[in-house]
């Protein structure tokens, strides 16, 4: 298919996109004529505080605040400050919070005055919406008040929820987290309001006598002015969970010892046929997952029996490169507590690195119950241990036990994981890990196994310094080279306009963690950048970014392998909408031949340039796109590569989202192209019933994948799935590879 043929419409689409009761109302907003000459400091600003009221009588929760005991207690107090785009000025609409408990749950209400309200923006309905392109607002709680981890839960306008848990002072967040939460919300002529009730056993706290003080903030997004503001500001490179700057909330007494036992059974029914299926049609089962809080700050979960039919399939990826790809983990057993587990190149939030957890990880859950073609293994059952020892020590255990695949050589395994940090002082962290995997149920001669293990630190030093170092090693029956070593340091500063970092990692050719990702081994690399961020506010533009980099790989022997230079301008608009411009200097060596994108490409050393363009338009709009543009030469030949996504969201209810990704190659003297087309349908009845449809054409493989599927959230918690998937090949050799139809309910008892 002729490219402009399929660039011209994407990119001419993308161009065309381009009530309280009266008296506490007036209490609310006596402050709304307040002027302030300039911006303060967010650290200079008083952390403020909140008291929580006891109430006799719940709270009935439908998104009005009518009952007497919200005019009853003390609101937030003054205007929030603005963290974007004017920091540290105050917010140009006014946010008033409330918070109330009783014995079992904890009430937040809140109204979000709006001057004009029919034009707020509400890209979804569904769990985990699209929060950068919405109103929103968001509540951060550190229960146990340790300044370092808790729950962060945001909401927009029709009541959609987006939930995580966060660790290590807003460094990682764990998005797939779910809560038990009732969140309803209404809009008016002058404002939107959430009202909010959090069971007590959703959250972790220390269950003492007496009152007890949370930290705890608060966020508001007002998307068509692209500004965000906070009652207990922070600086713009972090977010409202950056809970060493939270405010807190007092006057909560005697809260309940609750059991924290949650039990949530599975039973399924599902047909399968297709060319691959080892198993062809119908068939059932059942299975159980529990979290049990052993205490207050340690969490027992077991999962037997294990099923993830519900999971999105993987997007598809055309690989130009000789590396591996990273594939993420979607699965939500093995994501729940991830930060626990994470030994990994650190990327860290608003500094500029050239580390990535998709570079490394010595721990990917995702190597459990998948095999290297992406088809799943059965898991019989698994544990996983995670909390706090102490205020200082955290720790994570974790096993799982897959089967045996019927009509292969693949022997069932055992997976064993055990984690442990130490939280220092100001967010530092030093810990340790093992991993261990062991074939289980071997007959006939040696069982194999593979272990890696290591310690790692990450500092942060004067407010703008992040050190991150490692040291790694692994060892299995039969190693693949002599150097089974890994390690890395990386340093990172960043100023209020100057972001620098620099970056040192040395991968042994016998390093092989085999419940790890690492995408490239032997080899030393040396990383620096030089970047900066100033804040421009002219002519639609938020802030310029410009940055340079050099990337060196070289081979064990101190062989040069790779060298990029690479100077790089984004421009990050008003609006929200991004424009970014790179040029990479490449030189490529290759000591033997090589297959690259299906073409052997001869051994020899290669240099080429590589100019590329980028831009992604506001996706508060209701059409918005992206597109980018990548052109030069490519290892003796030549490359063009285009990728464009249009999105179109007519009404909460419905998206729908096409994507291109086409690469034209010419390479060893003949033409390829190797493309991916996408479609994604996202419907919503309301905020408990979905329809999603995802279909993909891989080109290069002549492979159509369809994956649909209805959920309906009967209970809290609880889902009922019907999931249809298809793998088929093309042309001549039509074929259906797989094909299954799965009805899948599951029920969440609280205890």
């Amino acid at each position: 298919m002729n490219p402009p043929f399929l660039v011209g419409p994407c990119v001419a689409v993308l161009l065309l996109a381009s009530a309280l009761p009266v008296a506490a109302q007036a209490r609310d907003r006596t402050d709304v004529g307040v002027v302030q000459a300039a911006p303060i400091d967010p650290l200079s600003v008083p952390r403020p505080s909140l008291r929580a009221l006891r109430i006799v009588e719940p709270i009935a929760v439908d998104g009005h605040l009518d009952e007497g005991a919200w005019a009853s207690v003390e609101p937030t107090e003054r205007r929030w400050i603005q963290i974007t785009p004017d920091p540290g000025m105050p917010a140009t609409e006014h946010t008033v919070v409330r918070v109330l408990y009783d014995d079992t749950r904890l009430y937040i209400g809140a109204v979000l005055y709006d001057s004009d309200p029919e034009h707020l923006s509400i890209p979804g309905l569904e769990q985990d919406f699209d929060t950068p392109s919405s109103d929103m607002f968001g509540i951060a709680i550190d229960s146990y008040h340790d300044r370092q981890n808790g729950f962060v839960f945001a909401i927009n306008p029709a009541g959609a929820v987006w939930d995580a848990q966060t660790f290590n002072d807003s460094r990682d967040i764990v998005p797939a987290w779910e809560g038990i939460v009732d969140i309803r919300t209404s809009v008016n002529d002058s404002s939107w309001i959430v009202e909010a009730e959090i069971p007590f056993a959703t959250l972790r706290f220390k269950p003492v006598a007496g009152e007890q003080v949370w930290g705890i903030n608060f966020t508001r997004r007002l998307r068509r002015r692209n500004e965000d503001s906070m009652w207990a500001p922070v600086p713009q490179q972090y977010r409202v969970y950056r809970f060493s700057l939270a405010g807190t909330l007092e006057g909560l007494t005697d809260l309940p010892r609750s059991r924290n036992l949650w039990i949530k059974p599975y039973a399924l029914g599902e047909r399968l046929s297709g060319v691959s299926a080892a198993d062809p049609g119908s068939s059932g089962d059942v299975g159980l997952d529990v979290k049990w809080g052993l205490t207050s700050r340690m969490t027992l979960d077991l999962t037997a029996n294990t099923d993830f039919s519900q999971v999105e399939v993987d997007a598809e990826q055309v690989n130009l490169t000789r590396f591996s790809l990273f594939f993420p983990e979607k699965r939500d057993f093995f994501l729940e507590n991830e930060g626990t587990f994470a030994f990994q190149d650190v990327g860290l939030r608003n500094f500029r690195t050239g580390s990535s957890p998709r570079s490394f990880r010595l721990f990917h859950s995702r190597r459990i119950g998948l095999s290297e073609s992406r088809e799943p293994i059965p898991i019989l059952g698994g544990a996983r241990l995670t909390g706090r020892v102490g205020d200082r020590f955290e720790v994570g255990f974790l096993d799982t036990q897959t089967r045996s695949v019927n009509g292969t050589a693949r022997a069932s395994e055992n997976f064993a994981v055990g984690r442990v940090k130490a939280q220092l002082s100001g967010g530092s962290s030093v810990g340790a890990m093992f991993v261990n995997r062991q074939e289980t149920g071997v007959g006939v001669g040696p069982s194999e196994y593979n272990r890696a293990y290591g310690v790692d630190a990450q500092l942060y030093l004067f407010g703008d310094l992040a050190l991150s170092s490692y040291l790694a090693r692994t060892d299995e029956r039969i190693p693949l080279g002599s150097d089974r070593n890994a390690g890395m340091v990386q340093a990172a500063w960043r100023s209020a306009v100057l972001d620098v970092s620099t970056l040192y990692k040395q991968i042994g050719d016998g390093f092989n963690p085999g419940v790890g990702f690492v995408d490239r081994s032997a080899v030393r690399r040396y990383f620096v950048t030089l970047g900066g961020h100033p804040k421009i506010r002219r002519a639609g533009i938020l802030e310029v970014n410009p940055h340079i980099d050099v990337d060196v790989f070289t081979n064990l022997d101190g062989a040069l392998e790779t060298r990029t230079l690479t100077g790089g301008l984004e421009l990050l608009m008003n609006d929200g909408s991004t424009l970014g411009l790179t040029y990479d200097d490449r030189h490529e060596r290759l000591f033997v031949d090589t297959p690259i994108a299906g073409a052997l490409v001869p051994a020899g050393t290669y240099e080429w340039g590589e100019p590329s363009l980028s831009f992604r338009s506001a996706g508060s709009r209701a059409l918005s796109g992206s597109v980018a543009l990548a052109m030069g030469d490519f290892y003796g030949g030549t490359r063009t590569s285009i990728s464009s996504t249009v999105r179109v969201r007519p009404n909460p209810h419905v998206e729908l989202e096409a994507g291109l990704d086409h690469n034209d190659l010419r390479l060893g003297g003949s033409r390829r192209t190797a493309d991916l087309y996408n479609l994604r349908l996202r419907l919503a009845r309301d905020t408990r019933s979905f329809f999603l449809l995802f279909v993909q054409y891989n080109e290069l493989d002549d492979e159509l994948i369809t994956n649909a599927r209805v959920n309906i959230i009967h209970a809290p918690l609880s889902d009922i799935f019907l999931v249809y998937t298809e793998r088929r090949v093309l042309g001549a050799a039509s074929a259906v590879i797989e094909r299954g139809l799965t009805l899948k309910v599951t029920k969440l008892f609280a205890l």
